[in-house]
C-alpha cells in the first residue's frame, strides 16, 4: 500500500498522480504500485511540487510495518531506537516563522533618487 499526501501543490501534479493512484480526498492518493513505479512517482512529486509539501508513506518489512519520506516539510523523520518518528520543530522556531519580518522605515533608495535627484 502506498499513500501520498500533497499540500498546496500544482493541479497538474495531482492529475499526474491519478494515472497510478486513486485520489480519495483532496491531495490524498492511495494505491498499490510496484516499488519501481513508487520511486518514479516520488521523483516526479519532488520535481514538480513547487512551493508545496509532500509526504509519502508505504508498507515495508520493518517493526512499524511501513516507512515514510517527506519533501519540504517542517516536521522531519528521525530514527529513535529503530522506529521512525516525526519530529516537530521547536516552539521558538514555529513562533519565529509565524511572525512577520520587520519592514524598513523611511524612503527607499529609488524613491530618494526620484525625489531629490542624484545617483
Amino acid at each position: 500500500m502506498t499513500v501520498i499526501v500533497l499540500t498546496t501543490c500544482p493541479a497538474g501534479l495531482r492529475g499526474f498522480l491519478t494515472r497510478w493512484l486513486m485520489e480519495i480526498s483532496a491531495g490524498v492518493f492511495i494505491g498499490n504500485p510496484s516499488a519501481r513505479i513508487r520511486e518514479v512517482l516520488w521523483d516526479e512529486v519532488r520535481a514538480y511540487a513547487g512551493a508545496g509539501r509532500a509526504l509519502l508513506a508505504y508498507s515495508t518489512d520493518n517493526e512499524q510495518g511501513f516507512t515514510f519520506e517527506t519533501f519540504d516539510h517542517k516536521w522531519r523523520p528521525v530514527d529513535h531506537e529503530g522506529l521512525t518518528l516525526l519530529m516537530r520543530p521547536h516552539r521558538q522556531d514555529r513562533e519565529e516563522a509565524a511572525q512577520p519580518k520587520p519592514t524598513s522605515k523611511g524612503w527607499s533608495k529609488a524613491s530618494k533618487r526620484r525625489r531629490f535627484g542624484g545617483r
